[in-house]
């Protein structure tokens, strides 16, 4: 496991309080973001044990991924921006039910993420770009890449 600091990449531990009832994790606070990395919408995933989602990239959205569990993530970042001074390095660490995690992914960040546990696993995020724009009706900020075979951009 390696792991390279990337500009603009923030990693933060979550803090999980528990007490008779269960437990309670803040996966973010307006007064801890910037303006711009400030979510218009949040979506929650389930990715079945052994699956890869991505990788792929944006071009002008930042994600803001919460890894709480109740399983393990291989996350994989690959630094895609030409005027980088860590162009083209790769992160890879772990997230998720034994190691709450955020991750701030900002654009041309390639990302990609693997349930490694036993158990199905969810992934919340908070982006700073609607989907698809306002009402659906405009391009989804995406350039995916797990299905070109010529990708530089491989999950190990």
């Amino acid at each position: 496991m390696n792991k390279i600091d990337l500009p603009g990449v923030l990693i933060k531990p979550i803090s999980k309080f528990a007490d008779q009832r269960g437990w309670l994790m803040e996966c973010f606070r307006d007064d801890e973001l910037a303006v711009n990395l400030q979510p218009v919408m949040s979506y929650v995933s389930m990715t079945k044990p052994g699956i890869v989602r991505g990788p792929h990239e944006h071009v002008t959205q930042t994600d803001y991924f919460c890894f709480l569990g109740p399983s393990t993530f291989r996350i994989t970042l690959w630094d895609n921006r030409k005027d980088s001074p860590a162009f083209g390095r790769r992160m890879v660490f772990e997230g998720g039910e034994n190691n709450p995690i955020s991750v701030i992914v900002p654009p041309h960040v390639v990302h990609a993420y693997q349930n490694i546990g036993v158990k199905d696993g969810w992934v919340l995020n908070y982006p700073n770009v609607l989907y698809a724009g306002k009402g659906k009706k405009e391009k989804v900020d995406e350039i995916r890449h797990e299905h070109d075979l010529d990708s530089p951009f491989k999950v190990e």
